[in-house]
């Protein structure tokens, strides 16, 4: 039997931590078993935090569209209350990762607020504004800062970006600036004219790549077990959701 000098203090290797342990672990399970590992991973907080996420991007369209219409000072001014709020849950424990997720639905609403408050005549200024917060959520993500709201951010841009080039490559464009100079009671003909370019071979086939794209970058997140990724997915997936109401609005209309 072969006898080995025991390592010397130079050449000590920590343990690993904890979580370390846990993936080497449940790399020898068996598959049913990693299976029922990964379900009780995923708690409550990540269905919670799933649903706020949709909820939290519907926001902004039904409450914040028709505020900054009439009131847009109102509405940037409200940004600094979201802000507030925010620092304060984020200051306490048991609430920190609501506040995290809050500031990320912050910078949504201030773009929100500086777009149609402001720029809603032209729709080459969308992306832009909305990407306002794009240098902070970058500067966040690689300090390890606020990743739940910063990617609850990046999920909220990434969805409104796939909706955009939506209506460049279907030239939707026209239809968009026309809606916002007109009065409502005159806005009837221009849905049904981008209804009509919409049901076109044309439309239909990007309007499949789209809808693809939105769930695929709102499910393949899921498959993770870090709740920043199920943030991302859910504020992707609420495009979907908001994306199909304005379709079947601009049906009735």
């Amino acid at each position: 039997m072969i006898s080995y000098p025991p390592p010397s203090p130079s050449s000590y290797v920590p343990e690993p931590p904890f979580l370390s342990k846990v993936d080497r672990a449940v790399e020898n399970l068996s598959f049913a078993e990693a299976v029922e590992t990964k379900v009780i991973a995923i708690t409550g907080q990540h269905w919670r935090l799933l649903a706020v996420a949709v909820l939290l991007v519907s926001v902004p369209v039904f409450v914040q569209a028709p505020l900054v219409r009439s009131l847009p000072f109102i509405s940037l001014l409200a940004t600094l209350g979201w802000w507030a709020l925010s620092n304060r849950l984020s200051a306490q424990p048991k609430t920190q990762v609501w506040g995290d997720l809050l500031l990320g639905f912050t910078w949504t609403w201030l773009a929100g607020s500086l777009y149609w408050g402001w720029f809603r005549w032209e729709p080459y200024f969308h992306l832009p504004l909305e990407s306002i917060g794009l240098p902070f959520a970058v500067w966040g993500i690689s300090r390890n800062h606020s990743k739940i709201g910063h990617f609850f951010y990046l999920g909220s841009l990434l969805g409104t970006a796939i909706t955009d080039i939506y209506f460049y490559l279907v030239d939707l464009i026209p239809h968009w600036r026309s809606l916002m100079l007109v009065d409502e009671e005159l806005a009837r003909p221009i849905f049904h004219a981008a209804i009509a370019q919409v049901q076109t071979p044309w439309g239909i086939g990007w309007a499949s790549v789209l809808i693809i794209s939105l769930l695929s970058f709102s499910l393949l997140p899921l498959r993770s077990s870090k709740l920043h990724w199920w943030v991302f997915g859910g504020a992707v997936l609420s495009t979907i959701l908001v994306d199909g109401l304005f379709w079947v609005a601009a049906c009735l209309a």
